[in-house]
């Protein structure tokens, strides 16, 4: 594989409703696409997914442009890659960034999947022809709007819901919802917002019989966790202290977790993501695909790694109607009255790009090549 040109682009686009967890709030997406071109002129699309602000990671748009359009993007350019695999190891002189590295190998899969003329779920060794599909609820003005809101998705069909939680909007949140829907799969996500000194909270959550709490503890930390594990009857998953294979590996022999989500942009693409997902399947850790707000070109390449054997959970993964009033691939990503997304057997992510939409979104453009 030879890429010849890196195009890159960032859109705004508003969200239909804020999204609010323990980090804040947002209201509008600013996302990086990148687009591959190869010395045939064959094309392929993958998006960054960072956030706004360095909240969730250190990565955030501004970093993002620049580590792409200084570093990663003459680093892929013209070198050769044995295949869209290798395209990763072409960037490994630059620390982190996976979330950047992540838009150009996601694309460099689209393109090698569509010059094959296979599906990329196929493409990538997925086994799963439909996936099911969870939901994640953003904190709310008030618990009567939460409620409403799991009320709308469970009747669209979704399999599972997450709640964020931060203190103050916790145990009694989760009570009321409990209540209200006793048995639904009811899952917490804390984005890092507690401490070991929490402890009586999560024990009495465990009364609750959550699916999971996601990353209750610090972002960079597996000691902890462990200890948490420990003492709580609720698995807990592990999300953003997952950035490569080898954390999963020691989360796993550490025992910090019983679930991990996996992200693709977190983990630095489909290559890495693929090996996280064998670790996980050989130690019999469930996993799942997590969301970050993804437009439908990062929200297609969800659907494919999702397909893959070890993703055995709903993920995050939902209809591109719950956060956008017009997507930018054709058609959008719809979720069946069953809660689940069928994988497309289309070539490459399965969608069509819509240039048009694309180019009325864009605030700022670079093209890299040779």
């Amino acid at each position: 594989m030879k890429i010849s040109s890196i195009e890159l682009r960032e859109i705004r686009l508003p969200l239909i409703h804020f999204f609010e967890t323990s980090f804040g709030r947002t209201t509008e997406r600013r996302i990086i696409l990148a687009r591959v071109v190869d010395r045939d002129g064959a094309e392929g699309w993958g998006e960054c997914t960072c956030g706004e602000g360095p909240f969730y990671s250190d990565e955030w748009t501004e970093t993002a442009w620049a580590t792409l359009k200084d570093f990663l993007a003459p680093m892929v350019v013209n070198a050769e890659a044995e295949n869209a695999a290798g395209v990763y190891d072409l960037m490994k002189r630059v620390r982190g960034h996976r979330m950047a590295k992540a838009a150009i190998e996601t694309a460099c899969w689209d393109l090698e999947a569509k010059r094959a003329g296979v599906p990329l779920w196929k493409y990538l060794g997925g086994v799963h022809t439909e996936i099911p599909c969870g939901v994640s609820i953003g904190i709310q003005d008030s618990p009567e709007q939460l409620i409403e809101k799991i009320d709308k998705d469970l009747a669209a069909g979704y399999q599972r819901i997450k709640i964020k939680i931060k203190p103050g909007w916790d145990l009694d949140i989760v009570r009321r919802v409990r209540e209200r829907f006793p048995e639904i799969q009811l899952m917490g996500d804390a984005n890092s917002a507690y401490t070991l000194s929490d402890i009586p909270l999560f024990k009495a959550l465990d009364e609750f019989k959550l699916m999971m709490l996601e990353q209750p503890l610090a972002y960079d930390d597996m000691f902890d966790h462990a200890e948490l594990q420990k003492q709580i009857a609720t698995p807990v998953c592990l999300d953003e202290s997952v950035k490569m294979p080898a954390d999963a590996r020691h989360a796993i022999a550490l025992g910090a977790c019983r679930i991990i989500n996996v992200k693709l942009g977190r983990v630095g693409g489909h290559a890495q993501a693929k090996e996280v997902e064998q670790v996980a399947r050989e130690n019999k850790i469930p996993i799942w695909c997590g969301g970050m707000l993804e437009a439908g070109i990062g929200r297609a390449h969800n659907i494919a790694m999702a397909t893959l054997a070890g993703f055995t959970l709903p993920g995050d993964v939902s209809a591109s109607s719950r956060y956008w009033e017009e997507d930018i691939i054709e058609p959008p990503v719809t979720v069946s009255a069953r809660g689940t997304i069928a994988a497309s057997e289309k070539p490459g992510i399965g969608f069509e790009v819509n240039s048009k939409r694309i180019e009325q979104l864009t605030t700022r453009k670079e093209t890299i090549s040779s």
